[in-house]
């Protein structure tokens, strides 16, 4: 058909609403001991995305161990990503899932990216219980 998009290559649309997926992508590396994490509001700022999410990795195996866990948990929830950026021996590691995008990093990358500087007026949405 023409013009008809493939569902299968389509992320689907998670049964949470934005803010729900960010501080369940928050919780699930808070699980695995990710530092310094937090959800930055971007609904005013960017038609980009609702949020990210940022969240430092002490070591690229713990790195990995994240972005793994994300991908997993959220997939077993029919929540798909739209694609998967770096990798955790480069430091970063990007992951879109449309309205949110979650931000990866070892130490040095979060302090030489400074995401939460360069987006200094987004809101932080609290995510801990």
């Amino acid at each position: 058909m023409r013009g008809a998009a493939n569902p299968a290559s389509e992320p689907r649309r998670s049964r949470l609403n934005p803010q729900e997926l960010a501080v369940a992508c928050a919780r699930i590396a808070d699980d695995l001991k990710a530092e310094d994490i937090l959800i930055l509001d971007l609904r005013k700022l960017t038609p980009i995305t609702d949020s990210f999410v940022l969240a430092t990795a002490a070591s690229e195996r713990q790195l990995k161990a994240i972005a793994d866990r994300l991908h997993r948990d959220l997939k077993t929830q029919g929540i798909l990503h739209l694609g998967i950026e770096g990798e955790a021996t480069g430091g970063w590691v990007l992951m879109d899932y449309v309205d949110v995008v979650v931000h990866l990093f070892s130490r040095e990358a979060r302090a030489f990216y400074a995401l939460e500087m360069l987006w200094g007026d987004a809101p932080r949405i609290p995510w801990q219980p």
